[in-house]
């Protein structure tokens, strides 16, 4: 028995490469091919936000009703901070290109300071509130990331001054500018992403940072002489031409994103 044992084992040894040789080398597999996103920015979005702005104003101090000016332009100034509320409309077409149409509002505190050179006097100034409609076109940098630039019309409101005397001593005579809208144009650009992109899953949200430089007309402000002061620039006026200029960061949300992009097939 024992012998029968041993020439079982012996036979198992031997044929044991016979059968592996029979099975022939397992096949091989190619790696699947990764699956790309497709992201599609055709659709409606809106975005809130805030920021940081200053603006500057050309200014000079004229006669009226002749308008004769008394003064060459010297410049006024301000900063400060604001939010910002807009909806827009994007189409992506040729592959990596979007083009869209916007409008958003800015409101906040931007402040600075009106003078009046020729009568030594000096108000505060607050641009109150600003509005735009525009279009913008940019081009996808990655599937989720937008790099653009923008331009079209900008309003803005802004606040009265009470001017008062910078001369010591000189009485307290003084008067008032009133508020007053002025209409421009902008031009400026940003970034907008996913948030994916910093790890964070949020189907839709988007960030974007932008720059904006905008425009406005020039405007002549009659001062009027508060009646309890008496004195005062009777008969003049001081123009002002402001130029502002913002930086933003939004929270964007899309509604075209969906909770995952689509899928390409290969």
């Amino acid at each position: 028995m024992k012998k029968l044992v041993i020439a079982l084992a012996a036979a198992a040894t031997f044929s044991a490469p016979a059968v592996a040789a029979d099975l022939g080398a397992r096949p091989y597999a190619k790696a699947p091919v990764p699956v790309a996103a497709v992201y599609n920015w055709t659709g409606f979005y809106i975005f809130g936000g805030g920021g940081g702005g200053l603006w500057s104003a050309d200014s000079n101090v004229q006669t009226f009703p002749g308008a004769i000016a008394l003064t060459r332009d010297h410049r006024n100034g301000g900063s400060g901070w604001f939010g910002t509320v807009g909806a827009g409309y994007d189409w992506q077409f040729g592959g990596r290109w979007v083009a869209g149409i916007f409008g958003d509002a800015q409101f906040g505190d931007i402040r600075g300071s009106l003078s009046d050179p020729l009568f030594l006097t000096e108000g505060r100034m607050k641009l109150e509130t600003s509005y735009a409609a525009g279009v913008r076109l940019g081009y996808l940098v990655a599937p989720n990331v937008l790099s653009y630039v923008n331009a079209g019309y900008s309003g803005s409101e802004w606040s009265g001054t009470t001017q008062t005397t910078l001369i010591a001593g000189g009485g307290p005579g003084f008067y008032t500018t009133p508020s007053f809208d002025r209409n421009g144009w902008f031009i400026g650009g940003g970034v907008e992403n996913n948030l994916d992109l910093f790890g964070i899953s949020a189907p839709g949200w988007f960030m974007k940072t932008e720059y904006r430089s905008a425009f406005y007309d020039r405007v002549t402000l009659p001062g009027t002489v508060t009646p309890a002061f008496g004195g005062g620039p009777t008969g003049t006026a001081v123009t002002f031409k402001p130029w502002t200029q913002t930086i933003s960061t939004s929270l964007v949300y899309r509604f075209n994103w969906g909770g995952a992009p689509v899928q390409a097939k290969y």
